[in-house]
């Protein structure tokens, strides 16, 4: 569970949450006074802003530390206006009082204001000056302008945090269904192997090993390397290899540059698997799956295409099957929403995938392209 935090927008800073603070409020009390001081003079202004700060840190904080997380995140809104209303007229009236003692009549005396009207205005009685209408509206806006654009900020600080919180979450969820989905496929893989008593069991079971080892210990990162991705779906290649034999007919072409590029992991294999449960293990007879991944730069092409069974006619969407794809699918969505194409060609006796995919290049300079295929 994301910890609610409303401190301020520099947690990527490597600096104690103390010193975050403080030099945050150093910045916006520095520009407070530079906008103040285009009507006096910048230490004037400096001085006075110094006396109205504390107040104003104090009310950010009252808001931020006490009547937000208690009330606005318990969704107790009435009792959160309730507390505010007392609390924003403290803050006006502690605001009046330090203009009148101490900022008026430094000002006076300071920059030799001579109007006579102003001078008049601030020798009046003290709870003449404290209530006057106009001047608590002027500390209102005062008060609220730094207080306000502080919240501002920390609010959709806090609204970007929680939306990246939930997209890791679905992403990890989604990523985490490719363990168990891809784990009943090749424990299936295993069991017909071990049926048949074949000498190849124990090779399928050291690939199976090294894949998991993968999934489970190289796939927690957000992007994997490109070769290694790819040498993991060659490593599931062969060991559906193991189990069909010269029952199927398997081409994987690659063509291209893999290094210096990441991909999301786990990304490819859902096709791959896909072409072998939906295609492989439901034909009988000759079956075919070609396998074509293409890399120009930073460009990244995958083609998978296999061979279909004999349907009943009364089949239809509501089939089961193809679980891997629509979660591939919201992963592209999530991850690539402006980078990726995904073609999806179910033709009666051949299902094609088409990925088109940008990938992020780790060295600055692009690498010179190698177009020499290799093949699984």
């Amino acid at each position: 569970m994301m910890k609610q935090d409303f401190g301020f927008p520099l947690s990527n800073i490597r600096l104690p949450r103390f010193w975050q603070h403080l030099i945050f409020w150093i910045i916006v009390s520095l520009f407070i006074t530079s906008l103040y001081s285009l009507q006096t003079n910048f230490w004037v202004s400096l001085r006075n802003n110094l006396l109205y700060m504390p107040i104003q840190i104090a009310y950010y904080y009252a808001i931020a530390y006490w009547l937000v997380p208690k009330y606005v995140f318990q969704k107790r809104y009435v009792m959160f206006m309730l507390m505010l209303i007392p609390l924003v007229f403290a803050v006006i009236f502690i605001s009046r009082t330090v203009g009148i003692w101490f900022v008026f009549p430094y000002l006076i005396r300071v920059m030799h204001i001579t109007d006579a009207e102003y001078i008049a205005s601030t020798h009046r009685p003290f709870f003449e000056q404290l209530m006057d209408g106009q001047s608590m509206v002027n500390a209102f806006k005062g008060n609220n302008l730094v207080t306000g654009f502080v919240l501002a900020i920390k609010l959709f600080k806090m609204w970007y945090e929680r939306k990246q919180a939930a997209l890791e979450a679905e992403l990890n969820a989604l990523k985490a269904q490719v363990h168990p989905h891809f784990l009943f496929n090749t424990l299936n893989n295993l069991y017909s192997l071990s049926l048949n008593n074949s000498p190849k069991s124990p090779q399928a079971i050291m690939g199976l090993s090294d894949i998991l080892r993968y999934m489970l210990y190289e796939c927690s990162d957000n992007e994997v390397p490109l070769e290694k991705e790819i040498f993991m779906m060659q490593q599931y290649v062969k060991l559906e290899k193991l189990r069909y034999e010269d029952r199927i007919d398997i081409n994987f072409t690659i063509t291209g540059d893999l290094k210096d590029k990441t991909i999301a992991p786990l990304l490819i294999l859902p096709f791959i698997e896909n072409a072998f449960k939906h295609g492989a293990s439901e034909k009988i007879g000759d079956t075919w799956i070609n396998i074509d991944i293409s890399i120009t730069l930073n460009h990244f092409k995958l083609k998978v295409a296999n061979s279909k069974p004999e349907r009943p006619v009364n089949a239809g969407a509501d089939a089961p099957g193809h679980i891997g794809l629509k979660n591939v699918s919201t992963r592209l969505n999530l991850l690539y929403p402006n980078t990726s194409r995904l073609k999806i060609m179910d033709e009666e006796d051949t299902f094609l995938v088409v990925l088109d995919l940008d990938l992020k290049i780790n060295r600055q300079t692009q690498p010179s392209l190698n177009q020499q295929p290799a093949h699984a």
